[in-house]
């Protein structure tokens, strides 16, 4: 993800806040407290589970998850499992999972912390739906991205006084390893397949930063424009049908919210001399990840079977990135990380261990 042309005005000045110490303000949706909490742990996990669809009602199925009433957790079998959250199927509501799980997060990116929202899961297991990526901005929707986005421009409708803010947006897919601009003109008409797409490269910068050579970050300034870069880039996504899913993702999206802080002159000489900072940059990853899928239940064959096995590749390298970084024991002694071992895991290098939090949403 590039950094703002030296050209932009708010970047002759350009200096990074500096580094928390162990507490960050993390706020429940309508708190007014401002106080810092710290937090230990960076990476929460939350379950939603899907309910059952028409066809699956039509052909007899029966949940095989039960969730634990009052706790976090779901049988399958003899085995249970505890998470962070569990939603649906007589757990808290799924409505409650941007409250609950994301509003902190918009709140922090305001502090300068960059933060990740993964949907992981098995192909038709509704993580599409569940981000909203294929929201159009034409009616109310109550996936995790609409609700940032609204989110994003309140916060920022009410620090305006005292603050100027420059949003841009990017959108990118990981297709068999290779990585598009989904936002790039000649890539938002190509179909998925077509050869007339070009692949970006990834870039590492001199102090250890990835950056994506020529994406395209747009600036925008309502919900209602940032909406139409998402239903656009949403168009060229590559998708498939499956014998689980009639239109199955069948790459990994990134949808990034770039927000840059700028304190107004009126507002300059409050400024702590300990926390003083000219331009506060964050970042907000939201991912839509390709399904899980195993060949033999999905009738992948050729070129889907080609693709199951590049999605099944970088999901297992960002499962073992995570297994890393989880091990206390391996991290204080210095342990080897893959980040290089998928195009996935490179780009969320440097988000994936500096995280306030990482809400992984399994479904």
């Amino acid at each position: 993800f590039s950094r703002t042309p030296a050209t932009h005005p708010l970047s002759p000045r350009r200096r990074e806040a500096p580094p928390r110490e162990g507490a960050v303000r993390v706020l429940p949706m309508g708190s007014s407290d401002m106080a810092s909490q710290p937090q230990s742990d960076s990476v929460k996990v939350a379950v939603n589970v899907r309910p059952l669809i028409t066809p699956e009602l039509v052909l007899g199925c029966t949940d095989c998850v039960t969730v634990t009433p009052g706790e976090p957790q779901v049988q399958i079998g003899p085995h249970v499992f505890t998470y962070d959250h569990v939603y649906g199927s007589t757990g808290s509501s799924s409505s409650l999972i941007f409250e609950q799980c994301v509003y902190p997060l918009v709140d922090s990116l305001f502090c300068g912390y960059n933060t990740t929202v993964l949907a992981y899961g098995q192909t038709g297991s509704g993580k599409t739906y569940t981000m909203g990526t294929n929201y159009s901005g034409e009616s109310n929707c109550g996936g995790i991205i609409p609700q940032v986005m609204e989110t994003i421009f309140k916060k920022a409708d009410a620090m305006k006084g005292d603050t100027e803010f420059l949003i841009r947006v990017s959108f990118i897919e990981i297709f068999k390893e290779e990585v598009f601009d989904l936002l790039d003109d000649p890539g938002s008409v190509a179909k998925a397949a077509a050869p007339a797409r070009v692949p970006i490269q990834i870039r590492e910068t001199a102090n250890g930063s990835i950056t994506l050579a020529g994406v395209t970050e747009a600036e925008v300034k309502s919900k209602e424009e940032m909406a139409l870069h998402l239903a656009r880039g949403s168009l060229s996504r590559a998708t498939g049908s499956t014998n689980m899913n009639s239109q199955s993702s069948r790459s990994h999206a990134i949808f990034t919210i770039s927000i840059e802080q700028k304190r107004t002159s009126s507002s300059a000489s409050e400024k702590s001399t300990s926390n003083e900072y000219d331009i506060l940059s964050s970042k907000f990853h939201l991912v839509d990840l390709a399904g899980s899928e195993r060949a033999k239940r999905t009738g992948a064959d050729g070129l889907r079977l080609k693709e199951g096995i590049h999605i099944n590749r970088g999901l297992l390298a960002l499962g073992n990135v995570i297994s890393a970084l989880g091990d206390e024991k391996k991290r204080k002694e210095g342990a080897f990380v893959p980040y290089r071992d998928s195009k996935l895991t490179r780009l969320l290098q440097v988000c994936i261990p500096l995280l306030v939090f990482l809400y992984d949403l399994l479904f």
